[in-house]
This record gives C-alpha cells, sequence and structure tokens, in this order.
C-alpha cells in the first residue's frame, strides 16, 4: 500500500481560524470562544460551536483543524463515559485534559490541535488547563488560544486580577474576544461562553451587533476643522 500523503490530504482544510478562551474565578471557570470558521481565506462557517461537552462539567475549547479537533475531542468523550461507569463517579478535570494532551502528543505531526479544557470538579473545583499546538498540558488560572490571542496577551496580563467573581470573569472573556475578534481577521462572528459551575453550566450568546467596542477611541479623521482654528505661519529664513 503506498504511503498517504497527509500534506495533500490536509490542502484547503476547514479551519478554526480561532480565538479561544477560559478563565477560572473563585466557584467555577467561565470559557468563551468567537464563532468563525475559515477555508483558506473563505468563511466556511460564520456561526460556528466551538464549546465542545466531553462531560457534565468539563469543556474543551478547539483551535487549529475542525475535522482533528471534532475527531480527538469525540474519543475524550468516549473514554470519559468509560471512566464514569468503571468507577461510578464523575472524572477529575485533570483526567480529560491528560487524554487530550496524550492524544495530541503521540499524534503531534499529523494533527493540527490547539486546545483549552476547563470544567469543574469535587476534588479540585475549578480548573483550567492549556494543551498548544504539539501536546504540551500547562495548569493556569487563564488561557487564550487560536489565531486572535496573539493579538490579546498584553491585554490579559494587564487586566486579569485573582479572586475574581462571576460577573467579572464573564466581563473578562466578553472583551478579550471582542478585542481578538476585531484585530484578526480569521476570527469574527458571534460570542459563545458557558460558564462552569458546581450547581450545573450555564450557556451565554452574545451577538456580533452586540460585542464591546471598548478600546475604539474617537474618530479623528472626519472631524471637521474648526474655523477659528490657528492658520500655521511659516517659519522666516534668513
Amino acid at each position: 500500500m503506498d504511503r498517504i500523503d497527509i500534506n495533500r490530504l490536509k490542502s484547503g482544510e476547514v479551519n478554526l481560524g480561532t480565538s479561544i478562551m477560559a478563565v477560572q474565578f473563585d466557584k467555577g471557570v467561565v470559557i468563551g470562544a468567537d464563532s468563525r470558521t475559515t477555508t483558506g481565506s473563505y468563511i466556511a462557517n460564520r456561526v460556528t460551536d466551538k464549546l465542545t461537552h466531553v462531560h457534565d462539567r468539563i469543556y474543551c475549547c478547539r483551535s487549529g483543524s475542525a475535522a482533528d479537533t471534532q475527531a480527538v475531542a469525540d474519543i475524550v468523550h468516549y473514554y470519559l463515559q468509560l471512566y464514569t461507569q468503571m468507577h461510578g463517579t464523575a472524572p477529575p478535570v485533570s483526567s480529560a485534559a491528560a487524554i487530550f494532551q496524550k492524544i495530541c502528543y503521540e499524534n503531534k505531526d499529523a494533527l493540527s490541535a490547539g486546545i483549552i479544557v476547563a470544567g469543574w470538579d469535587k476534588e479540585m473545583g475549578p480548573s483550567v488547563y492549556n494543551i498548544p499546538l504539539g501536546g504540551g498540558l500547562f495548569r493556569q488560572p487563564w488561557a487564550i488560544g487560536g489565531s486572535g490571542s496573539t493579538y490579546v496577551y498584553g491585554y490579559c496580563d494587564a487586566t486579569y486580577q485573582e479572586g475574581w467573581g462571576k460577573d467579572e470573569a464573564v466581563n473578562f472573556v466578553k472583551n478579550t474576544l471582542s478585542l481578538a475578534m476585531a484585530r484578526d481577521g480569521s476570527s469574527g462572528g458571534v460570542i459563545r461562553m458557558c460558564i462552569i459551575t458546581e450547581e450545573g453550566v450555564e450557556r451565554l450568546f452574545i451577538p456580533g451587533d452586540k460585542l464591546p467596542k471598548f478600546w475604539e477611541g474617537r474618530e479623528v479623521l472626519s472631524v471637521p476643522v474648526s474655523k477659528d482654528a490657528t492658520v500655521p505661519v511659516p517659519m522666516a529664513v534668513e
């Protein structure tokens, strides 16, 4: 059998050119993502749901190849269901993240997948894990990923504070994703968010015409010059 040329098969693949994010707060986590899916420069889907359920209180945010990340999330969902049947209890978030990491690392040459895993469990409470391209695994209080993340690292570093409650975390995710979507041509559409706590999962939706625009300054190019403005005088040359 001839060797399969993966590069040829993946030309023009459907890509989640993306902005994804997760933030831990005192009683849970908030995850969010934009909704734009691209095939090259063509927007294949402008209302994609990139927040994927893998267990009752564990979700993942997907960036990279849509096919790769959907397949990995389906495999992890299967293993977590198996864990629940074998142990009679819900799996911890760290176990879900470890399975994601194992699959991504062992197949790092064949997959294009950057994943954020977040959720709540009775052992650790709320937790966020970042699994970037290559299959690393990092637990962080907040994590961002996708093509839009490169535009907002400075904003996140300057804005995030420990000890936030739910409302502050929701606003942080909403503002960060709006800023990333405004700067990144591969991100856009609407914002979908999930709030995961011990009580359950709450979904939030922000349409494209309701996105924050807090960073936009006053328009200066179209402002007419006032009549009493001082006319510059040429400097005398001796």
